[in-house]
């Protein structure tokens, strides 16, 4: 199966507690990890993909490969294959560690990069997967599933924000646990929902 995530911010500290951009409950990056990694493989089996689109963490130490080791050994811990758009916070040095220390699970690297975005095609329709929200304009059957702008919405029926942090999950018929990826079931149910929302104001 596919799933769709963004923003998990691994290690941010300055998101805890009552954050006016992006506030998360924590009382340590340690527990807001653990539960995102958690709910993550509740759901994501090691043969499935995730397309994470952007900032995976942030996390700064001397030496900066300490930092990046961490970042790898929670990757590690991770479900799944993982197709990595990169975000406003994720590091070309972290990109090319993560490279150099790919493993391959049954002759399959465990990530795949992309430094500004994917599109994949699913019944019948395009989605542009990228860390910053993308104005396309009116286009038929083309949705772009985005990040970066956390517990926002951009007021265009066609965008997605498929963050950890989305407010979008108020178009699903049910709770999602946080940091848990998206299936692509409820990415219909967020495309198919706010499309009608738009269509009810007008």
């Amino acid at each position: 199966m596919q799933y769709f995530t963004s923003d998990t911010h691994f290690f941010h500290k300055d998101l805890l507690g009552m954050s006016q951009f992006a506030p998360r409950p924590f009382d340590s990056v340690e527990e807001m990890n653990e539960l995102i990694i958690k709910n993550w493989n509740d759901r994501v089996k090691p043969t499935d993909t995730v397309y994470h689109l952007g900032d995976i963490a942030l996390y700064f130490t001397k030496p900066a490969r300490l930092s990046n080791e961490a970042v790898l050994d929670v990757l590690m811990r991770l479900n799944g294959y993982l197709v990595l758009i990169k975000g406003n916070h994720d590091s070309r040095d972290l990109f090319k560690f993560l490279a150099a220390h790919n493993p391959e699970l049954d002759g399959k690297p465990k990530f795949e990069f992309h430094d500004v975005g994917v599109l994949i095609k699913y019944d019948h329709r395009q989605y542009y997967l990228t860390h910053y929200p993308m104005m396309l304009g009116i286009v038929n059957q083309i949705i772009n599933l985005h990040g970066h702008i956390h517990h926002y919405a951009v007021p265009v029926k066609e965008n997605i924000n498929v963050g950890v942090d989305t407010p979008e999950v108020s178009y699903l018929d049910h709770d999602v646990p946080f940091g848990a990826p998206f299936s692509l079931t409820e990415i219909e149910q967020m495309v198919n929902g706010k499309a009608k929302a738009y269509q009810d104001r007008e």
